[in-house]
């Protein structure tokens, strides 16, 4: 009878100590699994001064420049990138341009939208390719809807461009 007691302890001291980093192992993938990671949206606005492009740097946006996302909407920048568009009195706002990327707000206080945008300028920054997105529909802080693509073109460099004579 003392083998059998003692048996089953030596079985369990042996084969116990083999499992507990599989034992451990399920116990953290479980905790992991309970409590995913959540990576809160960091607002554009709130970016460091380091990120935020140097006073100046946006004077390239300034004027008048033609949207056009199935139709073309004429925007009206200031010297900071911000200004307005005739669309359900929208305004546009510039958080960042880094070089030839261009990080901003649009806001349509007629049908209570906004949302963010993102645009790459052309080396000579008269015309870009651009994303935006929803932000805010209404109440709604975390919409669903899709947003689309765009391009942009710097009305100046288009009035240039359709007044050259074509090459002979």
């Amino acid at each position: 009878m003392t083998n059998q007691t003692n048996a089953p302890n030596r079985l369990g001291s042996i084969v116990l100590p083999g499992c507990a980093p599989l034992f451990l192992a399920c116990a953290l993938l479980t905790a992991a699994c309970a409590n995913p990671a959540v990576h809160p949206a960091v607002p554009m606005d709130s970016l460091p001064p380091s990120v935020a492009a140097q006073p100046g740097d946006r004077h390239v946006l300034a004027g008048e420049w033609e949207y056009e996302d199935g139709v073309v909407v004429r925007l009206t920048l200031d010297e900071q990138g911000n200004g307005h568009y005739g669309w359900k009195d929208g305004r546009f706002g510039t958080h960042t341009l880094i070089g030839h990327t261009w990080h901003g707000m649009w806001f349509q206080k007629e049908n209570d939208r906004d949302g963010g945008f993102t645009v790459e300028l052309s080396p000579d920054f008269s015309e870009g390719e651009g994303r935006w997105w929803y932000s805010r529909i209404g109440a709604d802080h975390a919409p669903t809807q899709k947003g689309g693509t765009f391009h942009l073109g710097k009305k100046a460099a288009f009035m240039h461009h359709r007044n050259t004579s074509p090459s002979p």
